[in-house]
């Protein structure tokens, strides 16, 4: 049997395409329907690592939503935005080359990997929810699109087309985008979600009847601004914000994260922004940088490039200043890179720069090497220093996308924080990381670092006894009834209040009991 495709369309970028594919996967899955998400291409430099190698983090947060584990399939085309107009291009899980924007290569080259990839999905799964990239109605792009319209017209999939309220001309966004897609396109979309109202639904009834009156589509619902979803961002589109609670308070602790050029996986830092009493800043100038508790060093897609930047920026300069000063630095993968004396590029894998001197915080040296580590590990704190002494011997997950290594002959002269004890399933030796003496530079080449509740806990706590007199208040105890509510069921409940499941059900063709039927 092949599986149905209903596909989520946005009218542009950043309209809630993902979280609304996250949020009725869950819903799919409650139902008791066997449901995977795709996606055929995604730009980002937020990645997650499957067993079969990288895919997009949106598409791994939405496999989480149905309850299965993430695949290569659910992702076939990664690109991950390079310095100089360029993208890696990884597929199916694997780095396939550079792809230069402009240049002969095109997407659409990449084309039967999608189909293929989508037909393996529909063989296994009772439904596929596929999400589209941008709007289908770029009209100097879609030539060459290979992520929306022409998805669905392969798949004959049911089109769901959503629209920002918030960003203002939701009218223009929904009516406009029909409106310019062919009459076989056009065919294919079976209704609309208005996303993102600030306050009651109620009052945007009249909204709703122009829409169905002028489109001849039903609106499937109206769906409320939620603060905070609790789920992976899908991309840095949302990082310029002040590092402030919730509630607007002033944070007694704030983390102030370098915001690279090509900053990447930056859901590495959600877990920071959630806890109590400290806000995390994503910040680019020097100034920024006062009265930051700690200093961190993402992880990025092009290290040279980043950290060139981060020196004419006087980035750099600020960083050293406050490291004499007692201000802790971390350093997450490339940013744990920059910390050390030396970066080696012989190859040219990320530069056209043989080599460059890193900030020195650090005693080691990365040499970078053209095959790439992406693997699911876990490890095991080894020294009782700096903001996870008190961890010593506890194992922790996370995962590794990089292509640098650190130097073997600068090994010997480090103390590596961390032992990989397992990568992918398959036992394993290798140190991990850098810390320095005194415990307050620290880096490490694990993403999802801060994921382990005891790690962010740890530093959470460190953190506060190096500011005595800020009122962070008592920390907030962790219990079964507060740590383990699933985001995603949280999110779905909005999705399934918001909208109206049984017409959208039917309009999309598919037949499905009701929640909690047998």
């Amino acid at each position: 049997m092949t599986a149905s495709v209903v596909m989520v369309q946005g009218t542009a970028s950043h309209v809630g395409k993902s979280v609304v594919t996250a949020g009725l996967c869950r819903l799919l899955q409650r139902r008791g329907v066997r449901v995977a998400p795709f996606k055929a291409l995604n730009l980002s430099l937020n990645a997650a690592v499957t067993s079969g190698g990288e895919i997009a983090r949106s598409t791994a947060v939405q496999a989480a939503a149905a309850r299965i584990e993430p695949t290569v399939d659910m992702n076939p085309i990664l690109l991950k935005p390079e310095a100089g107009n360029r993208s890696q291009v990884i597929l199916r899980g694997k780095v396939h080359g550079t792809l230069q924007f402009g240049g002969r290569e095109s997407v659409l080259d990449y084309w039967p990997v999608v189909t293929a990839s989508l037909d393996r999905l529909r063989a296994r799964y009772d439904i596929v929810v596929a999400e589209g990239a941008g709007s289908p109605a770029e009209m100097n792009l879609r030539d060459h699109d290979v992520a929306n319209m022409r998805v669905a017209l392969h798949a004959s999939a049911a089109v769901i087309l959503v629209g920002d309220i918030e960003r203002g001309g939701v009218f223009a966004q929904l009516i406009g985008t029909l409106e310019l897609l062919p009459p076989e396109e056009r065919a294919l979309v079976r209704g609309l979600i208005v996303n993102r109202f600030h306050g009651d639904p109620g009052l945007f009834t009249a909204g709703v009847s122009y829409l169905e009156q002028r489109t001849q589509l039903p609106v499937f619902g109206v769906v409320p601004f939620v603060r905070d979803i609790d789920l992976p961002e899908e991309d840095a589109a949302n990082l310029d914000r002040p590092g402030l609670r919730v509630d607007g308070d002033e944070p007694a602790i704030r983390i102030a994260v370098i915001r690279l050029p090509h900053l990447a996986n930056f859901d590495d830092f959600g877990p920071l922004e959630r806890l109590p009493g400290v806000g995390v800043s994503y910040v680019d100038r020097p100034g920024d940088l006062a009265g930051a508790a700690m200093v961190v060093l993402p992880g990025s897609k092009s290290t040279i490039a980043d950290l060139q930047f981060v020196r004419d920026r006087g980035l750099a300069d600020a960083i050293l200043a406050l490291r004499a000063n007692g201000t802790p630095i971390v350093g997450i993968c490339g940013g744990f890179q920059m910390l050390g004396r030396w970066i080696d590029d012989p190859d040219h894998v990320e530069s056209a720069v043989g080599g460059v001197a890193g900030l020195g915080l650090l005693p080691h040296s990365t040499v970078f090497e053209r095959e790439k580590v992406t693997k699911r590990v876990r490890a095991r704190f080894l020294l009782d220093l700096g903001p996870f002494g008190g961890l010593q011997d506890d194992e922790i997950e996370g995962y590794e996308i990089h292509h640098g290594r650190i130097d073997v002959g600068s090994r010997a002269r480090i103390n590596a924080p961390l032992r990989i004890v397992e990568r992918s399933g398959a036992r394993a030796d290798d140190l991990d990381g850098a810390i320095s003496d005194d415990g307050l530079v620290f880096g490490t080449y694990l993403h999802g670092f801060f994921d382990n509740d005891r790690v962010s806990r740890s530093l959470q706590s460190w953190l506060a006894s190096r500011q005595p007199h800020a009122a962070m208040g008592p920390l907030r105890p962790i219990s079964a009834a507060t740590h383990f509510i699933d985001p995603y069921d949280r999110w779905a409940d909005v999705i399934e209040e918001a909208l109206n499941l049984e017409l959208l059900f039917e309009r999309c063709g598919l037949s499905l009991p009701k929640r909690g039927a047998p």
